[in-house]
């Protein structure tokens, strides 16, 4: 998974799945964008106006919970 935050449009997008996938866009909002791939597997999440949509001016901490790491 990779998160990253673009300041100068205000925009956060969660990558779930690496690499390139042939993708189908579902808005749930004017700010929330999925990215759904083969399967209906989920590709990613894109958050429009993020400071606004996550709250208090700035982009929060993420915790990581009962998540199992491998490392190769």
């Amino acid at each position: 998974m990779k998160i990253s935050y673009d300041s100068e449009i205000d925009a956060l997008y969660i990558r779930l799945i690496e690499g390139k996938h042939q993708c189908r866009t579902l808005q749930l909002t004017d700010e929330i964008t999925l990215n759904i791939g083969e399967n209906k597997l989920l590709i990613g999440i894109e958050v429009l106006d993020a400071t606004q949509v996550l709250g208090s001016g700035s982009i929060p901490n993420v915790v990581l919970e009962n998540i199992a790491f491998t490392v190769a």
